[in-house]
Formats: structure tokens, sequence, C-alpha cells
């Protein structure tokens, strides 16, 4: 089974589906995806107590290439929500991270290659060749948000991938990646001179941040 990737904290269960996976596994999994809920909803203290978890655990198993997925995780979760690190925990462990992995990372970081981009999953290769148009299809909230993410990382957002990326971040109740699109929005409209929508998505923007 493919890894099903950019669902969170779900990257390293490839191949298990047949069987219970042994309790370091599913501690990890569990972690993980706490990790990537609290993450998304702003939690900063939470999501890095379970992240520290879920990689002391991974880690404990002496799996380098499951601590370099996880950090993957990590990457993603920030592109998602507009913070383009150089991801230095990946970095750590790129030489025993496999090559799909390498070519999703050099995705995240917006310098992907012809060869990285065939590497990617099927879902996202259409818009990491600069089609935001298909954005749309990508089925998965988070993997969406992170392909709009890369969009904008490397200058090729258009005002509807901007649109549906804080839509779907909304839709899901994720405050994190919400403000940071709500953000470019504003920022959008005051440059294009549009001073009541700016006025509009400010007031949406102090309303997720509690201000209101």
């Amino acid at each position: 089974m493919r890894k099903a990737w950019l669902v969170p904290a779900v990257l390293f269960f490839a191949g298990c589906a047949s069987k219970p996976p042994p309790t370091w596994q599913a501690d990890a999994h569990g972690s993980l995806e706490r990790y990537s809920a609290a993450y998304l909803a702003g939690e900063a203290r939470i999501a890095q107590a379970e992240f520290t978890r879920a990689r002391a655990g991974l880690a404990a198993a002496g799996r380098a290439d499951l601590v370099a997925r996880a950090e993957l995780v990590r990457c993603a979760a920030a592109v998602a929500s507009l913070e383009f690190g150089d991801c230095p925990g990946f970095e750590a462990m790129r030489a025993d991270a496999p090559l799909d992995e390498q070519a999703y990372a050099a995705w995240l970081s917006g310098k992907a290659s012809a060869d990285d981009i065939a590497r990617l999953p099927v879902h996202h290769r259409a818009v990491a060749l600069g089609n935001a148009d298909a954005l749309p299809e990508i089925e998965d909230p988070f993997a969406r948000l992170v392909a709009a993410g890369v969009l904008m990382r490397t200058n090729r957002a258009t005002p509807g991938s901007i649109v549906l990326a804080a839509e779907t971040a909304s839709t899901q109740g994720w405050r994190r990646p919400l403000l940071a699109w709500l953000g470019v929005q504003k920022q959008r409209a005051e440059q294009a001179g549009d001073a009541a929508a700016a006025e509009a998505i400010g007031r949406r923007i102090k309303l997720v941040g509690g201000e209101r």
C-alpha cells in the first residue's frame, strides 16, 4: 500500500493494514495525530509536546526512516500555514530518508525537479507542475492546503487558490492556517485599493483571533 501522504499522522503506516501495528507505532501514530490537530488549531504548546513524544517513540525503535516521515508531517503543516522555513528536522534525517520522502521535501521547499515531481502522490503532481486550477481536485483538505501553500511559496498562487485555501481551513476549523490565509487576502485587497473588502477580512481575522 502506497503511503497515504498528507493525511496527518498516517505517513508511517504503509504496509501495516493487514495486521495491528506494534504498540510503539500505535502510540507514535496517536501522538502525531494529536500534534497535527493541535498545530493546525494554533495550540503550540500541546503540538510541541505531542510531536516530541511521537518522535521519541519512533527514534527509540531505531527507525530513522519513520522519524524522517514524521518530520515531513511537521514541515507540511508549516507550509499549509504559510510558514516557509528550512525544515531542519527533516534535513537532519535526509541521509536515511527514502527517495520519495526526499522528493516530497524538495517540493515543500519549492525546489522540486521534474524527477521529484514524478515521485509525488498523483493528486499533487498537477499542482506541482504549476496548475493552480487542479487544486480543487485534491479531495483531502490537509493535502489541498499544503499544495496551496507550495503554490504560494513559489509565487504561483491565484486569487481563486487563495480563497479556496482560506475556506478549506475555515471548514476544518484550523485557526492557524486560516489566520495566515486571511492575512494574505487582506494584504491583496489593500494592494488592490479595495478598502471595504480589506476591512471585512480584517473583522474576520479579529473574530478568528478571539478579539471580537
